[in-house]
């Protein structure tokens, strides 16, 4: 079965996206399609970009990078929860999509933002840096908004057709996710067949 890691990309104290990232977690569980987990980056502790060789070259010095390619790499897809902070991506996401390289290829994500545009901003920015790792984004995304999914800009209480959003990104990623599985299984067995 596909697994699919939801990745909470805001490292701040009284941050909202727990809230968000364990509403998008609990509702993922209704699914039988995927297993989920969830990655808080906050927990993992990565530290600033601190490898000589860049990630490209997949010579990891640190234990922590190690760690977080293994991790990274047991998943077939991603839902990154991001904010979105001077019209951009938290750094701690930015700085954990760029510890690694290889264990993101040929993978899936999908986006859940919040923000005064719903995340808007830091998706789009996003999109771009994944695709420099190869991973394809599915189109559909859920976009937050302080002013309405969130009482007093804190509390969250999503509007109803929020879920049916999330509902639609997530089929959307499980069906890209299983092509890209497909891709990376395909491309071992051409590794194979030009090794004999």
């Amino acid at each position: 079965m596909l697994k699919i890691a939801i990745i909470l990309g805001s490292t701040r104290p009284e941050r909202n996206g727990e809230a968000v990232a364990h509403w998008v977690y609990r509702l993922a569980q209704n699914r039988t399609d995927a297993t989920f987990a969830l990655i808080d980056l906050a927990e993992v502790g990565l530290p600033l970009l601190d490898e000589p060789v860049p990630p490209s070259q997949g010579q990891y010095k640190h234990q922590h990078t190690r760690a977080w390619g293994q991790r990274i790499a047991g998943f077939d897809a991603f839902v990154l929860v991001t904010a979105e902070y001077n019209h951009g991506i938290p750094a701690a996401l930015k700085n954990a999509i760029d510890f690694l390289y290889k264990e993101w290829h040929n993978k899936a994500a999908g986006f859940v933002g919040y923000g005064n545009l719903g995340g808007a901003r830091a998706v789009e920015q996003l999109r771009l840096v994944l695709a420099e790792v190869q991973v394809a984004t599915v189109r559909t995304q859920v976009a937050l908004s302080l002013a309405t999914d969130f009482k007093d800009e804190h509390e969250f209480s999503p509007a109803e057709h929020q879920q049916k959003a999330l509902d639609t990104m997530l089929d959307q990623l499980v069906a890209w996710g299983e092509a890209m599985r497909h891709l990376r299984r395909k491309g071992k067995q051409g590794k194979a067949e030009h090794t004999d």
